[in-house]
Order: C-alpha cells, then structure tokens, then sequence
C-alpha cells in the first residue's frame, strides 16, 4: 500500500481499515446491510445521504454498491482517513467529501446541501460525551428531510445487566485474542503502518494533533439514544438491530 501520494493504493488502505474494524466487530457487515434495508424501506434506492463521520468512506461504499444512483457526502475531521476516502472515491461525482468538526456549532454550513433523505453513521460518535451528543441530534433534526431518517449503529452499553456484558466481553476478548495470534491488526498497529506510509505521514501525524492518542467519550443505553433523539425533535426512534455489545437506533423526522 505504500508509495507516492499519486501512487498509493487508496482501495487497498480501505480494505485494511475494513479488515481492522472487524477484528473489533466481526458483524460489521451485517449492520450495514440492516443499515441499508432501511434506507431502503423509508427513502427508497435513490437517496442522498450524509454519512455522518465518515472515515475511509466504508459506509458510502457500501451504499454505492447497492445504490448505484445514490448521492453521498462524507464528513468527518480525520485528516488521514478523509485522504482515504478521497483517493477511494477520485473521479466519482457522485461523492463528496466535507472536512469539518462535528462539535463546532457551525459544521453544517460546510456541506453542500441543505437536507438529506438519510443521515448515516456506524461506529463513530462514541467518542462524543453525552452532552455533545444531544446537541449534535439536536443539530440533525436540522438536516435530515421531513420524512427522512437517522441511523445511528455504535457501542450502546446496557447496565443494568452487568453478567451479561461481562460474559460477552470475555468471549469477544478470546475471539480477538486467537485472530490477533493468527495476524489481524488491532486499532494501533493500523496507524502505525499509516504513519509509516510516505502519503499518510503527515496527514497520521495531524491526526493524532487533533485526537490524542484516543478519544474516549461515552457508550449511553438504546433507550437513552431514542430518548435524546425524540427530544430532539425526531418524530419517531427506536432500535432496528442489536449484537450482544452495540445497537443501531432509527429515528424519523
């Protein structure tokens, strides 16, 4: 995957991205289908979509596969992801791509529309507190269409059933742990190839300036996901698909 900026393998830095979420979420897939079926079902084969934090680009490339007269913009403020992504989709116009903060109050002026029939998002906004969260709903609510929908797929953390949670951890933690022994990279080794990688150098570098080593935020219960989204002003919202660790919750405006 190495080599000049020009040069370098975008589709092949995807796939690797691809391959390391799922060492930590082996039903990554299935969500995205789920996911899918319900765009599918409330805003039909053709939509504009935001995709909402969007890293390399995995959620639009799977819409685009599936969809092929959708619509995709891709925010996010990852510097080295967004160059992914960007070299993924080269030439499409079908995608676009927003560099921009999600926590600034001022995010939304950057894109390019000013609604969308679905906001997508998987695995993504759990480094937001629960504070920053709602305000974020509460700024959806303002960009998905009458009629449209929000689709949130992330850790959600029930706790009141605590042996539950501890039993699927400790079977998640062996999983990796064998497909570790068997060569799967983990969140950290990834990064350290991208900042080894001549056209990912720099952008890895601005990255962790922007992150740290790790953004840690909260993992709130669906309920309280379906909560803060009604109070938000969403019409409806409830959970459409669950793991034993994370959720996915819909809300329609």
């Amino acid at each position: 995957m190495t080599g000049t900026t020009t040069g370098t393998d975008w589709r092949a830095w995807q796939e690797s991205w691809d391959r390391q979420q799922e060492w930590y979420m082996p039903d990554r897939e299935e969500r995205f289908r789920v996911m899918l079926d319900v765009v599918e079902a409330v805003v039909g084969p053709e939509p504009r979509v935001l995709d909402l934090a969007c890293g390399t680009g995995s959620i639009t490339d799977r819409l685009l596969r599936r969809f092929p007269n959708a619509r995709s913009t891709g925010v996010d403020l990852d510097p080295a992801l967004l160059m992914i992504a960007e070299g993924t989709f080269a030439g499409d116009d079908r995608v676009s791509f927003v560099t921009a903060d999600l926590t600034a109050p001022d995010w939304r002026e950057r894109l390019p529309y000013d609604s969308y029939d679905a906001v997508l998002t998987a695995t993504a906004l759990h480094w937001l507190h629960t504070g920053p969260l709602a305000a974020l709903y509460g700024q959806l609510a303002g960009v998905v269409r009458e009629g449209g929908a929000f689709l949130n797929a992330d850790h959600m953390v029930d706790g009141a059933t605590p042996r539950i949670n501890e039993a699927e951890a400790v079977l998640r933690r062996a999983r990796r742990e064998a497909a570790r022994a068997e060569g799967a990279l983990d969140w950290a080794d990834w990064w350290a190839l991208a900042a080894e990688d001549p056209a990912l150098s720099a952008a890895t570098a601005r990255r962790f300036e922007i992150y740290g080593e790790h953004a840690d935020g909260d993992t709130p219960s669906l309920d309280w996901h379906v909560r803060a989204l009604r109070d938000a002003g969403f019409a409806e919202a409830r959970g459409v698909w669950a793991s034993p660790s994370d959720a996915m919750v819909l809300a329609l405006r």
